[in-house]
């Protein structure tokens, strides 16, 4: 239950009942926290005990309802490090060698192009990154991930359209998908956004070939909650 002065009550255990009953999850919507400082980290919260990557942390909170925090030094993917703002970019990231040597682009140069526009914190903005559960977090998240079909997807898009509408702007590039498309770039920009995942989110976080991932603003979970109650039960739904 988040309690903060001038936040708006969120009880996180409902609010994820919800999300998992009504889009009949398999797995449980994760709460995630960038912490600048180790003083934001909870009282007796531990750090995870091996090197992993950040897809795969997200897969341990969702799926093994782990709770736990990650410094710089528990990121195994440089990639993923750089976009949540624990680690410097590489220089063979940066330079585009990386992805292009993996076979993911026909040229250095065209690699380096998508690389300058992955969305990231700045090197040495977060202390470290906080995972849990929804319904167990012990932390007021910043981000809420969750992993799931097409068809949740649309639903989830529709809630975010429900009170303002307009159109959905997707961005993302098949490359780091969980850390800056769903990650990152929500937190940065505050709105939602849907993410293809990538080969190495589906190869190290059991991200399946029929599903997607999709973070939002923790900020938006009342409304989200809310409006997906009325979507789903709208005449017009399937």
């Amino acid at each position: 239950m988040s309690s903060e002065p001038n936040k708006i009550t969120v009880d996180y255990t409902e609010a994820s009942e919800v999300l998992k009953k009504l889009l009949n999850l398999k797995e449980s919507p994760v709460a995630i926290k960038f912490a600048m400082s180790k003083s934001e980290i909870p009282e007796g919260m531990e750090e995870l005990d091996k090197t992993i990557r950040h897809c795969t942390m997200v897969n341990l909170a969702g799926k093994e309802g782990k709770i736990f925090y990650a410094t710089a030094g528990k990121h195994e993917c440089n990639g993923g490090a750089w976009a949540l703002g624990l680690r410097e970019i590489t220089p063979t990231l940066k330079s585009g060698d990386f992805y292009f040597k993996l076979g993911k682009f026909n040229s250095a140069a065209a690699c380096k192009r998508t690389i300058d526009h992955v969305p990231h914190l700045s090197q040495g903005d977060t202390y470290a990154t906080l995972y849990a559960p929804l319904e167990k977090t012990p932390f007021t998240p910043n981000i809420i991930l969750i992993v799931s079909t097409p068809r949740n997807m649309l639903k989830l898009a529709q809630c975010s359209l429900f009170t303002l509408g307009g159109r959905i702007h997707a961005e993302f590039s098949g490359i780091q998908s969980v850390c800056s498309d769903a990650t990152a770039q929500t937190y940065l920009t505050g709105r939602p956004n849907f993410s293809l995942g990538c080969d190495g989110s589906r190869r190290f976080s059991g991200i399946t070939d029929d599903e997607m991932v999709m973070g939002f603003p923790a900020e938006m979970l009342p409304e989200m909650i809310t409006t997906l109650k009325i979507i789903i039960g709208a005449k017009g739904s399937k």
